[in-house]
């Protein structure tokens, strides 16, 4: 990430609700994910709240993004 990108970054989470929430729920399902990746012989069922939390997390990311590039579109 630039220094442009964390500056954009950093405004949005003081700015933006949406953006702040989307970035707490991102980093919530990184620490769970982070959870799962660190067993050493995960089940089944991790294994598929693994796929389901990255999908959630790239969906989060991917609004998160759109929100990044409208408020620099407007601003």
């Amino acid at each position: 990430m630039n220094v442009q990108t964390q500056d954009l970054k950093a405004v949005l989470l003081q700015s933006n609700e949406e953006f702040h929430q989307l970035a707490d729920q991102h980093h919530e399902l990184e620490d769970r994910l982070n959870q799962l990746l660190s067993k050493p012989h995960p089940s089944e069922p991790d294994l598929l709240e693994e796929a389901e939390l990255k999908k959630r997390k790239l969906a989060l990311k991917d609004r998160m993004e759109a929100i990044a590039r409208d408020y620099q579109a407007h601003h």
